[in-house]
């Protein structure tokens, strides 16, 4: 199972966030599940994912500007 568990309570709480009129909320759920699952495939083939721990680069890349 390893880390994989946080991935469906980051998708549940972004659920939740959709569901409640929550969309930057949701919108900093969907990068933050992006850093997440960089960081576990960085464990498995060991390296670190997300170069340095910054994740702008896919904040950037999702289509989310700021908190809103």
């Amino acid at each position: 199972m390893g880390h994989d568990w946080i991935l469906s309570v980051l998708s549940d709480l972004k659920t939740y966030a959709e569901q409640n009129g929550l969309p930057s909320l949701a919108g900093q759920l969907t990068d933050t599940a992006v850093v997440a699952r960089a960081e576990i495939a960085g464990q498995s083939d060991g390296g670190y994912g997300v170069t340095n721990g910054d994740d702008r680069r896919a904040r950037r890349t999702s289509g989310e500007v700021g908190v809103g």
